[in-house]
């Protein structure tokens, strides 16, 4: 091996991380990370770290940031290892838009599209937009003549498209957005008052709030929906 290469993976090898420091640097934003849950991720095929001749584990910043990913889609998005598999792998890339669309906080503004905008963006036709309009699962303003939708509709809209391929119609689907409301005009009733403050720190600590009710009321949701579903594939 020549001397001018020695520095060079010297310097790469600077760069790469033990997994007991990358451990610490994503336990501020997941208190929950762990060691055994990294390496157990590895296990299910979600990272491939480097390793040294001795065995050991080094992540590279490529690797951290795919992992703070999976994180996030598990914290955020509830999905499972399948599905976060499939939406790493996913060459369109839409699906890193669109958790870059949702990791905004709730007071920055949305994109907005139009009609054609939004079903070129979701891959549905323009009368299922409708359809779904019909029932409240697409809300539009108006512009003029114009309909215009929040960019975070076309994620809905998705969502939607893939259920009606199992059978469930727009009609069906409204039970969702009735639950959302519900919900919804819960967590409204406790922080309207900071929200509606003119006084841009109380806003601010309000829509904090805001966001981390409904974080927790998000996994109430989806531990209280999947213990269902477990009694049903019970029997």
């Amino acid at each position: 091996m020549s001397t001018t290469t020695r520095p060079l993976e010297r310097q790469e090898r600077q760069l790469l991380l033990t997994i007991g420091t990358v451990c610490r640097r994503l336990q501020p934003e997941f208190p929950d990370i762990s060691i055994s849950k990294i390496r157990y991720l590895e296990d299910q095929g979600l990272l491939a770290p480097r390793r040294t001749q001795s065995g050991y584990r080094l992540f590279s910043e490529d690797d951290v940031e795919r992992l703070e990913t999976i994180l996030r889609l598990q914290r955020d998005e509830f999905l499972p290892l399948r599905v976060i598999r499939q939406e790493l792998a996913s060459p369109s890339g839409a699906g890193k838009e669109r958790r870059r669309r949702r990791a905004a906080g709730l007071a920055d503004s949305d994109d907005e599209l139009d009609l054609g905008e939004l079903c070129e963006r979701a891959a549905i036709s323009s009368d299922l937009a409708r359809e779904l309009e019909d029932y409240g699962l697409l809300q539009s303003r108006r512009d003029g003549s114009e309909k215009l939708y929040a960019a975070a509709d076309a994620d809905i809209a998705v969502a939607c498209a893939k259920l009606s391929r199992y059978g469930i119609s727009a009609r069906h689907l409204r039970a969702f957005r009735t639950a959302a409301d519900r919900e919804a005009g819960l967590l409204q009733q406790l922080v309207a008052p900071a929200l509606r403050s003119r006084n841009p720190d109380r806003r601010e600590a309000g829509i904090q709030e805001l966001e981390a009710l409904a974080e927790l009321a998000q996994e109430l949701s989806q531990l209280l929906f999947w213990r269902d579903l477990r009694q049903l594939a019970a029997g």
